[in-house]
């Protein structure tokens, strides 16, 4: 409102403070985004995880009933099919805290980016109080020295957030590696590959082609 009746082109810094602003506050809401899913895949996770405990169970009873049926071969078969379930339950435990480390950094990360979003919004404030005082306007109960220390805290509390998302991140990169590894030797032992969510699974790239467009046609006269 007070500076309205300033010449836009003094308004160059505010304008793009409001833009970064605007950045920010998309970039938070897709973070909240991304937490929610996270969190609905992680309760899908545990589920999962159940189901294979249920699996040992019933893998332990079938080796019991082989056992004492004496047939050689079917108690083979079920010392083979309790490993493979057992392992298998193994794989989806350390999932369960891979995708638990997941959820955590994204937290972490949003946090981030809401510090992020009120950092920005301080910058905007300043930019249009700067704005203001170079042009010689006062709105009553306002101090122009509020802006600068209020960026600045702002500033500060976003790079501590920042830090602690990146160290976040660090640690579920651990946890990626160590279920990527024991769910690997449960794919082997279960004869064919997992599909379990894998959140920081490179993104796949299109393969390039070597082939050369076949000339289109020469036109007809």
């Amino acid at each position: 409102m007070y500076i309205a009746s300033i010449a836009m082109d003094q308004q160059a810094a505010s304008l793009q403070a409001q833009h970064d602003y605007s950045v920010a506050k998309a970039e938070n809401a897709h973070a909240q985004s991304e937490l929610d899913e996270a969190t609905t895949n992680l309760a899908v996770a545990r589920n999962n995880a159940k189901a294979t405990r249920i699996a040992v169970d019933t893998a332990v009873t079938q080796k019991k009933s082989a056992t004492a049926s004496g047939d050689m071969n079917r108690e083979n078969q079920a010392k083979r099919d309790l490993k493979t379930a057992e392992d298998l339950s193994k794989a989806a435990d350390s999932h369960v805290h891979y995708v638990e480390g997941y959820r955590a950094y994204l937290a972490r990360h949003q946090r981030f980016t809401l510090e992020n979003m009120y950092w920005r919004e301080a910058q905007f404030e300043l930019a249009k109080a700067q704005l203001a005082q170079k042009n010689n306007i006062q709105p009553h109960n306002v101090t122009f020295d509020w802006y600068p220390k209020q960026a600045d805290e702002r500033k500060n509390r976003t790079a501590h957030a920042k830090e602690r998302a990146e160290n976040e991140k660090a640690h579920v990169n651990k946890l990626r590696e160590e279920w990527i590894k024991i769910q690997a030797d449960a794919d082997r032992e279960n004869g064919h590959p997992s599909s379990e969510y894998d959140p920081l699974a490179p993104k796949s790239e299109p393969t390039p082609t070597n082939e050369t467009p076949a000339p289109e046609p020469a036109a007809q006269e």
